[in-house]
């Protein structure tokens, strides 16, 4: 326990009154901070106007020290007094007790307070370098707003791209139609799995259904982007999305598909528990909620740039990975084409620069205003180079929008040359969302913990609980792992398609993105993404018989169904299906500025082998 005060005042306060330097600046900034942090429950006095009230105290421990006065005339000074004054913080009594019982907690609290009041000039400086003029506890109402809204232009994005592929992906007459996915799975794994599969087309898998899902979601993405009704919009949003992630099995399992349903769950108890999203009477906000978007985006950045230097590929290690990635990516743009002809020192160094914003970067999100402006730069900066180079949907919009959760309300009215004052409503209603979004940092932080371990540690072992609860939430996609390009792709090899009537005479099938005829420049096509070329450049990386839904493409192929071929760019058989379908596999790279000048072709390949041999429908 602490001591009892050497001093006390024969005329204490009628409320519980700290006392500090009005000559300094340092002092002034904090005393604001704890003004707002205590909430009127304390007063707060320079010892130029209130010291001759107390003439117990001797004024040079008035400039040496803050002095805390209680109400029965206890006097505190210096940490001890910061630790008292803040006990009358709701979010902040644990510091009184700390002070009082952890071992040697006081003794270097005051040894920091001694030091910091010797140098105050140098340390009003530091505050000025990493809070800027305001050091008052941050709000994101603003940043709220903003992200909540960009997640509904995210989430219609995903729904109206999804809209315009899923019957030749997974309806009647798909690829792999979800009406026969469900009965499978349901004889393989019995009544567990509805548990297994999440989905909505448990009650109906139909085109119709399917529709529904990617209409309904996208109608209720306008709504949270007119700010009707956040939260129900959220779960609408979440249950929608995670219906047709289940039921679009490899078309739907990439990372960008687990990241929005993160991101969509989380958001949930971060929003506002209100009709609208008013700009001017805020709902309460969230501290446990936007402190778990942010756990989010840490996770995401750190391990996309740990599990690269923990692959055992030596390309990130060497930084040589963008020797190759430009042109074995997935979907490249034109800009991908002009990277990969620059130097290669220019290349090795934005390998290095990857590896830096995605491994250390992050660690800033935890740090005060200006450097987590500084995070929030250099996080974005990195998105919209990626997204420059290479068509990734809509990851890398979705990253952007976490990342506008660094930005607190100070910061961005500052920056927007605006002040706008943002009242906050009565806290009373957001009590329920706080406790659930406290019971889900509870129950999520053992497993992101888990995951980050991993990331950094590949063969750690989960203990046997928490393997338990991670098999448990793993179907609804709501604690994921991250780690785009673990392991850099060093060749490209693409698969063509051709069909024949006669066995002899092939004609080939040409895509609408993923490379083909080797005069096409790489197109723009993010923030769409079209699922089937990005499967085919999957599907090249191993055997056809490793890609069941290849063969399935195949016989879509030869029944010339009309959903799957509106998938296409051009289906040289329009009227009548070909006899015979067959896939080569070639070997592409980017042609050099030399070669584009003298063919006018962005790509050259080479055969490589038969993919798929002869196949026909008999």
């Amino acid at each position: 326990m602490a001591s009892e005060p050497d001093v006390r005042v024969s005329n204490p306060p009628s409320k519980p009154l700290m006392i500090w330097d009005g000559d300094c600046h340092f002092c002034r900034r904090w005393i604001e901070r704890w003004r707002e942090m205590t909430a009127g429950r304390v007063d707060y006095e320079p010892f130029q106007t209130c010291a001759p009230r107390f003439p117990e105290i001797p004024r040079i421990e008035f400039e040496k020290a803050v002095q805390f006065i209680e109400t029965d005339g206890r006097v505190f000074r210096a940490a001890e007094a910061v630790y008292y004054s803040l006990g009358y913080s709701r979010r902040h009594k644990w510091m009184a007790s700390f002070y009082d019982r952890v071992p040697g907690f006081a003794a270097i609290s005051e040894a920091a307070y001694s030091f910091i009041a010797r140098h105050r000039e140098f340390a009003s400086k530091v505050t000025r370098l990493l809070w800027g003029k305001d050091v008052r506890c941050p709000t994101y109402f603003t940043a709220r707003r903003i992200f909540l809204r960009a997640l509904g232009v995210i989430y219609l994005i995903a729904f109206v791209s999804l809209w315009l592929q899923v019957d030749g992906l997974i309806g009647a007459d798909g690829i792999s139609p979800v009406h026969e996915f469900l009965p499978a799975a349901k004889e393989q794994l019995g009544t567990g799995a509805f548990f297994v599969l999440p989905t909505l087309c448990w009650l109906n898998s139909s085109n119709l259904f399917l529709h529904f899902l990617c209409g309904g979601g996208a109608l209720v993405s306008v709504a949270l982007i007119a700010g009707l009704v956040p939260v129900f919009s959220l779960i609408a949003l979440l249950v929608f999305y995670l219906s047709l992630t289940i039921a679009g099995q490899t078309f739907l399992s990439f990372q960008w598909d687990i990241l929005l349903l993160e991101t969509g769950f989380l958001a949930i108890f971060f929003a506002p528990l209100s009709w609208r999203i008013n700009s001017r009477q805020e709902a309460p906000l969230s501290r446990v909620g936007l402190f778990l978007l942010k756990l989010l985006l840490f996770k995401l950045m750190f391990m996309s740039g740990v599990v690269k230097l923990t692959s055992g590929d030596g390309s990130w290690w060497k930084l040589t990975a963008l020797d190759y990635h430009y042109w074995t990516q997935p979907l490249p743009t034109v800009l991908g084409w002009w990277a990969a002809q620059t130097s290669e020192w220019l290349k090795h160094f934005c390998t290095f620069a990857i590896l830096l914003v995605e491994s250390a970067v992050p660690f800033l999100i935890w740090t005060p205003r200006r450097l987590r402006f500084l995070a929030f730069v250099l996080l974005v900066s990195g998105q919209i180079m990626i997204a420059l180079t290479g068509n990734y949907c809509f990851f890398n919009l979705l990253t952007i929008a976490l990342c506008v959760l660094l930005l607190d309300d100070a910061q961005i009215s500052r920056r927007a040359g605006v002040h706008e004052e943002i009242l906050g409503a009565p806290g009373g209603r957001a009590l329920p969302m706080h406790f659930i979004a406290a019971l889900v940092l509870v129950v999520t932080l053992p497993l992101n913990a888990m995951l980050l371990i991993s990331a950094v540690k590949p063969e750690a072992h989960w203990p046997a609980p928490i393997l338990a609860l991670y098999t448990r939430t793993e179907p609804f996609r709501i604690v994921n792992g991250y780690g785009l390009f673990r392991v850099m792709t060093k060749e490209r090899e693409e698969i063509v398609i051709e069909g024949s009537e006669n066995g002899r005479d092939w004609l080939a099938y040409e895509f609408k993105w993923k490379p083909g005829e080797v005069r096409r420049a790489p197109g723009w096509v993010a923030p769409h993404q079209p699922r089937l070329d990005w499967q085919m450049w999957f599907a090249a990386l191993s055997e056809y018989r490793q890609n069941p839904w290849f063969g399935r493409f195949v016989i879509q192929l030869l029944k010339n169904s009309r959903d799957v071929t509106q998938l296409l760019r051009r289906n040289p058989f329009p009227k009548t299906p070909p006899r015979y379908i067959r896939a080569i596999l070639y070997d592409y790279h980017f042609t050099t500025i030399a070669e584009r000048d003298a063919t006018r072709a962005w790509w050259k390949r080479e055969e490589r082998g038969i993919y798929l041999p002869r196949v026909s429908l008999e």
